[in-house]
C-alpha cells in the first residue's frame, strides 16, 4: 500500500506572515504620521532653573518645526526622579520627552538603594543639549562669609570652622551641585553643610537672601555676577568658562582632577521607533542653525549636541567616573 502524501498546509504560516507584515506596516505607518498629536516635555525641576528654561525654549522651537503644540511640564522634587518615573510610565511613542539635566541621569540613579527608573532599559537618548559649568559662589553682602573673596579664603575658613557653612545645591540630594561640594569637601578637608533646593532659582534665591552661604550654580546666574549681586569665586571644569575668562578653575587653583560639568538631554521612552527618535533629533539638532535660538539658549551652555549614540556613550563614561567619586569620598546611598 502506497501512503498518500498531503500538501502541507500553509494557512497558519501565512496568517502568522499576513500579521507580522500588518504590524510592520502599523509601525512604519504611525512613525511616518509623527507627530500627528501634541507632545509633552516632561521637566523634573521647578519653573526659572536652566532646565526649565532650556525646555520651553526648545518647546517653541518645536512647535514651529513639527507643526504640533509642544507642551512643558513641571513635575518636580526627588532632584528629577518623579519626572523620570513619569518617563518610564509613559507609552513608547515619542509624545511624552523627558528634558532633564545629567545628574538625575548620571548621578541619582548611583545614590538610590532602590532606583524607580533604569536609564539604559527604561530611556532611550535623543540628544543632548549642551554642556556647561558650574560657578561657585558667595554673596558679597553676606556678613557671614564678607571676608570670603577666592576659594582660598572658603578653603581656610571652612576648616577653621567644620559644619559651621552652607551651602544650597539644586533638585535635591544627590544632585551634581551637592556631588561638586561633596568632592570640594573631599579634597580640601572642609565639612560644609547641603541644604536642598526643589531647582536652581530657589538656591539662587537662598543665596541672594543669606539663607545659605555658597553654591555651585549654572551659567544662567551671570547676571547676578555682573550686577555684583554675587561673586565667582571659581568654576567647577577644567577649563575657564567663557563668559569669565578672570575666574580660575578650581583645578588649577591646586584640586588636581576636580571635575564636574553638566548638561541637559531629551529622552523618550525605551522601544520608541528610531524614525520617531530621528525626526525628534533632527528637530531638535536644527535649533544649532537657528540664530535666535542660538541666542536664546546661549547663556545656559555650549551650544554643542550629540546624537543618540553619541549621547547614549558619554552617560556610560560619566556613569562610571562619578560612581567611583561616590565611592571614593563615601557619600551615603538614599533610600
Amino acid at each position: 500500500m502506497v501512503a498518500t502524501l498531503r500538501p502541507l498546509s500553509i494557512r497558519p504560516l501565512s496568517k502568522l506572515l499576513l500579521a507580522v507584515l500588518m504590524t510592520l506596516g502599523a509601525a512604519a505607518a504611525q512613525a511616518q504620521a509623527y507627530p500627528n498629536k501634541p507632545i509633552r516635555f516632561v521637566v523634573g525641576f521647578a519653573p526659572g532653573g536652566s532646565i526649565d528654561a532650556i525646555a520651553r525654549i526648545l518647546a517653541a522651537h518645536l512647535t514651529k518645526k513639527l507643526g504640533q503644540p509642544v507642551t512643558v511640564e513641571n513635575k518636580t522634587g526627588a532632584n528629577g526622579v518623579i519626572s523620570g518615573v513619569e518617563l518610564a510610565r509613559s507609552q513608547p511613542d515619542g509624545y511624552t520627552v523627558l528634558i532633564s539635566n545629567s545628574s538625575m541621569i548620571t548621578v541619582t540613579p548611583l545614590l538610590s538603594r532602590k532606583p524607580q527608573y533604569d536609564v539604559e532599559k527604561d530611556f532611550a537618548s535623543v540628544s543632548l543639549l549642551g554642556p556647561f559649568s558650574f560657578i561657585l559662589m558667595v554673596n558679597p553682602d553676606n556678613e557671614k562669609t564678607a571676608t570670603i573673596a577666592s576659594l582660598a579664603d572658603l578653603v581656610s575658613q571652612a576648616r577653621a570652622k567644620p559644619g559651621q557653612f552652607t551651602y544650597g545645591s539644586n533638585g535635591g540630594p544627590g544632585n551634581l551641585a551637592h556631588l561638586s561640594f561633596e568632592l570640594l569637601d573631599k579634597m580640601a578637608g572642609t565639612r560644609m553643610v547641603n541644604v536642598p533646593y526643589r531647582g536652581a532659582a530657589e538656591s539662587q534665591l537662598a543665596l541672594l537672601s543669606k539663607s545659605v552661604d555658597f553654591t555651585f550654580d549654572n551659567p544662567s546666574v551671570m547676571p547676578q555676577i555682573v550686577a555684583g549681586k554675587l561673586k565667582a569665586l571659581a568654576v567647577s571644569t577644567p577649563r575657564r568658562w567663557r563668559d569669565l575668562p578672570e575666574v580660575p578653575t578650581i583645578e588649577e587653583l591646586g584640586y588636581k582632577g576636580f571635575d564636574t560639568s553638566a548638561w541637559a538631554g531629551a529622552f523618550v521612552r525605551a522601544g520608541t521607533p528610531p524614525e520617531t527618535v530621528k525626526i525628534l533629533y533632527d528637530a531638535i539638532r536644527s535649533a544649532g542653525d537657528d540664530e535666535d535660538m542660538k541666542t536664546k539658549l546661549k547663556p545656559y551652555g555650549e551650544l554643542h549636541m550629540l546624537d543618540p549614540q553619541q549621547l547614549a556613550a558619554r552617560i556610560k563614561a560619566e556613569s562610571d567616573t562619578y560612581a567611583e567619586i561616590i565611592k571614593s569620598a563615601n557619600i551615603q546611598l538614599q533610600d
